[in-house]
């Protein structure tokens, strides 16, 4: 299951941000004292008493926009209580009772979700009461808190995790959960829909017409999978709308879920820096990873040199494009498609791959054989044994004496050899160096 989402709403300057940052713990948000610094939308992962979940930092009105205040502010507020299971609704209480904040706490008051009023700017607690004026708006109790000094903070977290839906069941054990990805028309959306065989999701020439992660079933060859149809991804700079922001956010939170992710390129187009990015976040984060490339009906017969070519530049530029399966796909056509179950269903079994510990270390010995661990200064370093301690993905424990003194290059050498050995392909692959337990 997807980690629940809190969203701080609030007109600008009322220290957003700087919530923000106190929750997550780090300075990810852009903190200014001139209001509507953040024009962008700010997300990332917190958790507090062992509850994980998605905060999102809104910004408030930009000044100098045309369009009217009302529609501003409830455009924003709408958006945030579309997308997020909680509410924070941030006031300042040196600056009083603002006729903005009694424009969103009249909208609030009609909305069907938990909602928490906290006053903000409040650094003389626990003897602060201008909080108290805030009963006004009518949203409830407000809860006083310091952003810029943390006063008060971990009660908030405290509060707010209570307010959170209750966790739910895990997904089916025996699906294989499936992150459709990329850019905007990509066609994402017409790729699902011809893997399913019925057009299930909206497709629309415009981009970013898929606005929610939609989780779409399909049984094939004894499997269960279920597909996460999402939002085209843009470079975050581009991100200026509420909409485009939320819908990177369910990428993001798509891929969390995923055991794998399919990365839809245009064939035209090619691999942009922002593919590679997301590719990378996934292979990162655990998630097996094959890269569809679509609208390959109409690159013509003779430019066919052109995926051989182009996947030797891109593996160039990134070596961990070299474990990752190319499919040359058209949702338009349904060229190659069936491939591309076969090939989901390929990188899943490849993420679950156990190897006995016996043939680990026969490939191990075989390695050492061929090639000796550079070695240091003083005293000299020796690989003993070795052993698979996880699956998806897969990940292997070496036992050294001096695990520190291997160096990257020899890394990279085992890793490939386990690679060329048992393939894993599609799946990350990590190698742990640990030291032998015991006397030295």
């Amino acid at each position: 299951m997807s980690a629940p989402t809190i969203a701080i709403i609030g007109r600008p300057n009322v220290g957003k941000s700087t919530l923000f940052n106190r929750i997550i713990g780090r300075r990810q948000a852009i903190v200014d004292a001139q209001p509507g610094v953040t024009r962008d939308r700010h997300f990332a992962p917190a958790e507090w008493n062992g509850r994980r979940f998605w905060l999102v930092d809104t910004g408030g009105l930009v000044p100098g926009s045309t369009d009217p205040m009302n529609r501003a502010i409830r455009g924003q507020v709408e958006q945030a209580v579309a997308e997020s299971d909680v509410l924070v609704f941030l006031v300042d209480v040196q600056a009083g009772v603002h006729p903005q904040d009694l424009e969103i706490a009249q909208y609030l008051r009609k909305v069907q979700r938990p909602i928490l009023l906290v006053a903000n700017k409040c650094d003389d607690l626990p003897n602060e009461t201008r909080q108290l004026s805030f009963y006004e708006l009518g949203i409830g109790e407000p809860f006083p808190v310091s952003a810029q000094v943390g006063k008060n903070s971990g009660d908030l977290l405290d509060k707010l995790v209570t307010l959170l839906p209750p966790e739910g069941a895990a997904p089916e054990e025996d699906a294989i959960r499936v992150a459709v990805v990329g850019r905007p028309n990509v066609g994402k959306s017409s790729l699902v829909n011809r893997l399913l065989g019925q057009d299930r999701l909206v497709v629309a020439a415009e981009p970013g017409t898929t606005r929610d992660a939609i989780d779409t079933p399909l049984d094939y060859n004894g499997h269960h999978l279920v597909f996460i149809d999402t939002a085209g991804l843009r470079k975050r700079s581009k991100v200026d709308e509420d909409l485009e922001f939320y819908s990177t956010l369910r990428t993001s939170r798509a891929i969390e879920q995923a055991q794998v992710c399919v990365l839809v390129v245009d064939a035209k187009d090619g691999l942009h820096e922002q593919d590679m990015r997301i590719a990378n976040d996934a292979w990162e984060k655990g998630v097996g990873v094959l890269i569809a490339v679509n609208k390959w009906d109409l690159i013509e017969a003779k430019e066919t040199n052109t995926a051989v070519r182009g996947e030797k530049e891109l593996k160039a530029r990134a070596p961990f494009l070299a474990f990752i399966p190319f499919y040359y796909v058209s949702a338009k056509t349904g060229q190659r498609v069936v491939k591309l179950l076969d090939a989901i269903l390929e990188v899943a079994a490849e993420r679950e791959k156990r190897v006995p510990t016996a043939e680990v270390n026969r490939v191990l010995e075989a390695l050492l054989a061929r090639q000796q661990p550079p070695q240091p200064v003083g005293e000299s370093l020796r690989l003993f044994y070795a052993t698979q301690v996880g699956t998806a993905p897969p990940r292997f424990a070496v036992i050294a004496n001096r695990p520190e003194a291997v160096t990257e290059s020899y890394s990279r050498y085992l890793h490939n050899g386990f690679r060329e050995a048992w393939d894993f392909t599609g799946a990350p692959l990590t190698i742990k160096f640990r030291r032998k337990k015991g006397r030295r």
